[in-house]
């Protein structure tokens, strides 16, 4: 998987589409992602009798497939390749610029 956790990506597809976040975790087995913002969830809790804990509707950001994003590079979007660095590492690059992400 090419992207990574704290990357800006802008959903493609899907109801939220157009939205930008920032990744908060990645499932590379899975191929998704949480886009923080994007894909909320409202979850029913009930208070469990602790102090503190609190029942009501809570908001969760829920996976979205790592193919419905698209990584934001210098306000646009651009596709994920990879490149041999200076050091002789892997490291990605912006196909629209080529610059070092």
């Amino acid at each position: 998987m090419k992207l990574k956790k704290g990357d800006t990506v802008r959903v493609i597809s899907g109801k939220d589409s157009g939205k930008e976040g920032v990744i908060e975790a990645v499932f590379p087995r899975l191929d998704k992602v949480i886009v923080g913002g994007v894909n909320i969830a409202k979850r029913h809790t009930q208070s469990r009798g602790r102090a503190g804990d609190q029942g009501g509707i809570k908001e969760k950001a829920m996976p979205i497939h790592a193919s419905n994003v698209m990584l934001v590079h210098k306000g646009k979007t651009t596709r994920i390749g990879s490149a041999v660095g200076k050091d002789g590492s892997r490291v990605r690059i912006a196909k629209r610029t080529g610059d070092e992400i």
